[in-house]
This record gives C-alpha cells, sequence and structure tokens, in this order.
C-alpha cells in the first residue's frame, strides 16, 4: 500500500508534493479543504496523509483533521506541514498522534525521508500485529497423558474468566502454547495476544517497550501494553523483569492506566494478565529480585505445566505432530515413526523438554536419507556403528564394576523404572511391554523397592527412600 493523501490550501504546494512523490513511485490523492480531504480519506483509506495545519475556507484545520484520522484509523501516519510553525504547534500536533512535523519552506529530500520512514514504521506495525494475532490462531495442544488432560482441564476452567494467571514449568515445555490457548479460548480471541519477552530486553529499554513513548522528533510511539488493549498481556518469563519496572507494572494492574515516556496523559488500558516463570518466585521473592505484591497480585491462579519427562507418553503424538508442520512449512519428508525410534525417544532425557523434541524432530528430517520410517540409530547417541557393535549392549563403568547379581539388580530397577514412567505409571501396559503378567511385576517391583505416585495428574515411578538412608 503506496497511496498518499496531500491536503494543502495551497494548490501549487499540494501539487508540486504530488508530482514529486509519484516521481518516486507512489500514487497520490490531493485535497485543498477539510471537506475534500475527508471524503478521501473515508472513500480509501490512505497509507500516508501529508496535513497542511492551516487550511482556508475550511470548516475544520489540520489539528481537527488529525484528531478524526487518529480516531478513525489510528495505525495511518500523518505528517503535518506549516508555513506558520512554531514549537506550541509542533508540540499539539505530536501529542494528537502526528508521525512528524516539518515547517514551510522545506527541504523535499527531507519531506522525502521523513515519508519514507513513516512508511516503513506503519508496516512494521501492521505486520507485527499480523503475526501477533495470526500466531494466537493456530494455538493447538497436543497430548493424551494423563498429566496432559489435567493441564488442559486447568486451563478450560480459566478461559471465561479475567481471572490473571501464573504458568510455572521448566523451560522448553510450552508455557506460552498454554497462554495462547486461555486466550484463544476466551471471549478476547478476537483481540491482540501480546507477548513481553522479559529476558530478552535491556533493562533500560524495557519501560519505553511495555508503556510506549512520546517525543517531539518521533511522535507518539505506543507500548506493548497499548498495542495489547482488549487482549491479553503475556508476561514471559516475568522472574526476569527489572525491579523498578515491576513497582510500575505493579500500578498497571491497580490502575488499569499508565503513562508513556516522556508523555504526561493518562492512557487507560482494559487488559487480561497471563504470566510464566520457570523460577521459584517466593525464593526470588526472599533473595530481594521480585516484589512480593506483584508475586500475589500475578498468582491469583497458579497452573503447573508438566515437563516432557511428567508426559512420556505424549512423545510420540508430539513427534508426529512437528513431522506433519515441518512437511507443510518447509516441505520435509513426510516420515513415519519405527516402534524402536519411539521406544528410544520415551526413554531420553529431555532437558529442553518439547523444544528440544521439535529441534529433534527438525534435525533428524534435514539430515536424514530416504522416506521411510525414521530408526532408533538416527537419534542422538544411536550411530549405526559396526556390524559386530549393533547388537551388543555398552555397560556404563559403574555397571561394570558390580558383581552380576547386583548389576542385574540395578540394571532391572532402572529398566523397570523407565518403561513404567515411559507408559504414564500404567502399570498394565508396561507388564505387557515388558513381557510379565501383571501380579509378577508388582512382585518385582516391590522386591527392587519401586513404587509409583502421583505428579502432574499423572503417576510416576520412582525408587521408595529407605527407612535411616
Amino acid at each position: 500500500m503506496s497511496d498518499i493523501l496531500i491536503v494543502d490550501d495551497e494548490r501549487d504546494i499540494r501539487e508540486l508534493i504530488g508530482d514529486i512523490l509519484e516521481d518516486e513511485g507512489y500514487s497520490v490523492r490531493l485535497a485543498g479543504n477539510s471537506n475534500d480531504a475527508m471524503k478521501e480519506f473515508e472513500s480509501e483509506t490512505p497509507a500516508l496523509m501529508v496535513l497542511d495545519i492551516w487550511l482556508k475556507d475550511s470548516k475544520m484545520d489540520g489539528i481537527d483533521i488529525l484528531k478524526a484520522v487518529k480516531r478513525e484509523k489510528p495505525e495511518v501516519p500523518v505528517v503535518i506541514i506549516s508555513g506558520h510553525g512554531n514549537i506550541e504547534i509542533a508540540v499539539a500536533a505530536i501529542k494528537q498522534g502526528a508521525y512528524d512535523f516539518i515547517e514551510k519552506p522545506f527541504n523535499i529530500d527531507q519531506l522525502l525521508v521523513v515519508i519514507r520512514r513513516a512508511m516503513e514504521t506503519a508496516s512494521l506495525r501492521r505486520e507485527n500485529q499480523q503475526l501477533k494475532r495470526g500466531d494466537v490462531k493456530t494455538a493447538d495442544m497436543i497430548g493424551e497423558s494423563a498429566s496432559y488432560r489435567t493441564l488442559i482441564s486447568q486451563l478450560d476452567k480459566v478461559t471465561k474468566s479475567n481471572g490473571r494467571v501464573m504458568l510455572t514449568g521448566p523451560a522448553g515445555s510450552g508455557k506460552e502454547l498454554a497462554a495462547r490457548y486461555i486466550h484463544g479460548s476466551s471471549n478476547r480471541a478476537s483481540a491482540p495476544f501480546v507477548t513481553v519477552n522479559c529476558a530478552g530486553v535491556e533493562p533500560d529499554m524495557t519501560e519505553a517497550m511495555l508503556f510506549g513513548r512520546e517525543s517531539a522528533q518521533r511522535g507518539v510511539e505506543p507500548g506493548l501494553l497499548e498495542q495489547a488493549n482488549g487482549g491479553v498481556i503475556y508476561f514471559d518469563e516475568v522472574a526476569d523483569m527489572p525491579l523498578g519496572t515491576q513497582s510500575k507494572i505493579l500500578r498497571v494492574l491497580v490502575d488499569q492506566q499508565f503513562t508513556r515516556v516522556g508523555g504526561s496523559d493518562k492512557i487507560k488500558v482494559d487488559l487480561r494478565v497471563v504470566s510464566s516463570t520457570n523460577r521459584d518466585l517466593e525464593a526470588e521473592i526472599a533473595a530481594g529480585s521480585f516484589r512480593e505484591e506483584l508475586y500475589h497480585r500475578l498468582n491469583v491462579v497458579p497452573i503447573a505445566v508438566p515437563s516432557l519427562a511428567d508426559r512420556r507418553e505424549d512423545i510420540p503424538v508430539l513427534a508426529e505432530h512437528f513431522i506433519e508442520g515441518f512437511n507443510q512449512s518447509q516441505g520435509l519428508p513426510l516420515r513415519a515413526l519405527s516402534e524402536d525410534a519411539v521406544a528410544l525417544m520415551q526413554t531420553m532425557t529431555w532437558p529442553g523438554n518439547v523444544r528440544q523434541l521439535k529441534n529433534l524432530v527438525e534435525r533428524v528430517l534435514i539430515l536424514g536419507d530416504g522416506t521411510g520410517p525414521i530408526e532408533a540409530r538416527e537419534l542422538p547417541g544411536e550411530g549405526s556403528g559396526t556390524s559386530e557393535a549393533e547388537d551388543r549392549v555398552v555397560l556404563s563403568g559403574q555397571l561394570a564394576t558390580l558383581p552380576l547379581r547386583e548389576a542385574r539388580e540395578a540394571f532391572e530397577r532402572e529398566y523397570l523404572l523407565t518403561q513404567i514412567n515411559r507408559f504414564g505409571g500404567n502399570i498394565s501396559r508396561t507388564a505387557a511391554f515388558v513381557g510379565m503378567e501383571r501380579s509378577a511385576l508388582h512382585r518385582k517391583l516391590k522386591s527392587l523397592g519401586v513404587v509409583t505416585s502421583q505428579k502432574s495428574g499423572g503417576r510416576v515411578a520412582r525408587v521408595e527412600e529407605q527407612e535411616g538412608a
């Protein structure tokens, strides 16, 4: 979109600007008074307006037109020009939302630079909002495990309210996806979902990013809080928010209004706040790095997002989902998963959680040869090796130093722990896979000191602590 509306009561000026802009490749429309200007604006929204402050024989002056434009289409940048310019007029125009102010007689190169910058800024803002809104539509939650079903049940309970939610869980477990699920299932789904990456912003830039800023040179730049008005603001890894900013965010939560950096007007917002952290905020409070009052304001409804280790049953479903996604987005092979690959993936350690699984699937699809099923040998630590080594089991150094009876017991304990956790604590499925009667498996587990307990909505196996240990 490169349509520019030029509004000036001096015919020579508006035609001169129009000719120059057409030479630069822009399409232009001209208006000599406020009636024509508003008629052109309402017939088709321009990409940008060049607007004279003083308009002879008009019902509205430039400031009035600016207010109307910003009320109807705040995303349209407006460059103000005037032959009677002074600092008060410039400040008034900037406060009403003008992108910049240029005094006549102006240098045409200066005007072109301002117009290009204004067009680029508006384009970036449109793309940013489209991306933010588009991401929300595909907030698919994938899983079948008991832990996953518990999570979904908790998320569904909070979607219809405006209560503040605190999502806790390790990095890569899908906390932002859970936040998008809340938003996408709520009555704010058509409004913005804006993410604040608290860990990825320089501390001295945080306030301008959140609250926006005003200046005579750059005009009004809305912050993320303003962009999220009517929708959801998501504070990702809120423990990393600078301490000074925490007190100002606390005030926003109380008053639902704030002041832009460099400004004086109060900006009112209607926001739902969702936060996340992978840290112990109570420990952060004790250490003096997080405000206790802000914690209580944000932690109205706490929801734990389980790690991938707590939902191993979901690994095949998630992996297949990622394979389909990479096939559609990147054209990577649509490969199935072999049983050996599934078994190995369900027994691997996943410190990076779902994010790590997604990265692994992408790497295997890129580096793999062929379109057949993904085999266990393609996964990390499972190199193809030599034909002589394919059927060998490599012992750990510690296991190799034990007598046979103790080594066998240690192996059986670790093997059964892994299998039970792989099947989400389901003893029947574990027994079927390992080839034992369920009653025999129960006796074996008891002899090895292995017990199951509830965690994150599912059951996990662990070694029972011995008295006096």
